[in-house]
């Protein structure tokens, strides 16, 4: 495993196991410097959406990389107030002009809107069968939500990016993706560096040589699900990949595994007002 790794979609699509997540970076500098500096390290993966209001800054730190716009894996998202189906090609039209790409290669339904996402899932599969679209995929769907959406599909979606860290690991929702043949990605992987406070995580830190951070996206990239630490730090950056030059044994695993609370640091997919 190393920072080329990738996980197979249903489509047969390569997507980069590890990446760069944008979410509160801001437009302009800040989000350009954070993407330049990560695809400079070795980063072939960056995670944006509409709604986080950066996907400018993307477009031209990607573009102006001089690498290859094929090698490099760009997700982004439709937000809750462009759900529907007319809505969803003008809000599509609207983040590629942003980026200043000819397609994106992963495009998400951002949160669970019932009806609401039916319609948006409708005009995506048309997306992807024109080929401006990669892959398509939900975040924050729990069960729930997926069994509510897959009858509508022709195409089933290929990724789910979901709250997941130590403290929230959802074996029920993971078991429901893996048999669904859906690739589960995780979102605040690291718990907002709170894992940075967790005994268990520090002892495993200290026997590996490593921060808790590291020990943690690890433990995700172990388990085969798609990580994209957030940060804007370059020293940060550089550290969120120092990863692939240790394993954790399967005991450490399991003890990682034995830290589920249920606890979520960012809104309930079954409760929320936006």
């Amino acid at each position: 495993m190393d920072i080329k790794s990738s996980v197979t979609l249903s489509n047969g699509l390569q997507m980069p196991l590890f990446g760069l997540g944008v979410f509160m970076s801001k437009e302009g500098l800040e989000v350009e410097g954070a993407v330049l500096t990560a695809l400079e390290s070795g980063y072939r993966h960056i995670d944006t959406a509409a709604v986080y209001g950066n996907e400018r800054g993307v477009g031209k730190a990607v573009n102006g990389s001089g690498i290859p716009r094929k090698e490099i894996f760009i997700t982004s998202k439709v937000w809750n107030s462009d759900q529907g189906y007319q809505t969803t090609f003008d809000a599509f039209e609207e983040s590629i002009e942003r980026l200043d790409t000819d397609y994106i290669d992963l495009y998400l339904i951002h949160w669970p809107k019932g009806d609401l996402s039916v319609e948006t899932w409708k005009a995506m599969e048309e997306i992807y069968a024109s080929g401006r679209i990669r892959a398509i995929g939900v975040s924050n769907f729990l069960v729930h939500h997926l069994e509510g959406l897959l009858p509508h599909c022709k195409v089933k979606p290929m990724v789910n990016q979901v709250e997941f860290h130590p403290y929230l690991q959802q074996p029920a929702l993971q078991n429901f993706c893996r048999s669904q043949g859906i690739q589960l990605e995780a979102w605040s992987p690291i718990m907002r560096g709170k894992v940075n406070d967790i005994p268990v995580l520090q002892a495993l830190a200290a026997k590996y040589g490593k921060t808790p951070v590291q020990v943690t996206l690890r433990w995700e990239l172990q388990k085969q699900i798609v990580t994209i630490p957030k940060s804007v730090h370059p020293e940060r950056i550089l550290s969120n990949i120092d990863v692939f030059d240790f394993e954790l044994s399967e005991e450490d695993m399991l003890s990682i595994d034995s830290l589920d609370r249920h606890h979520r640091f960012g809104a309930d997919p079954d409760n929320f007002n936006f």
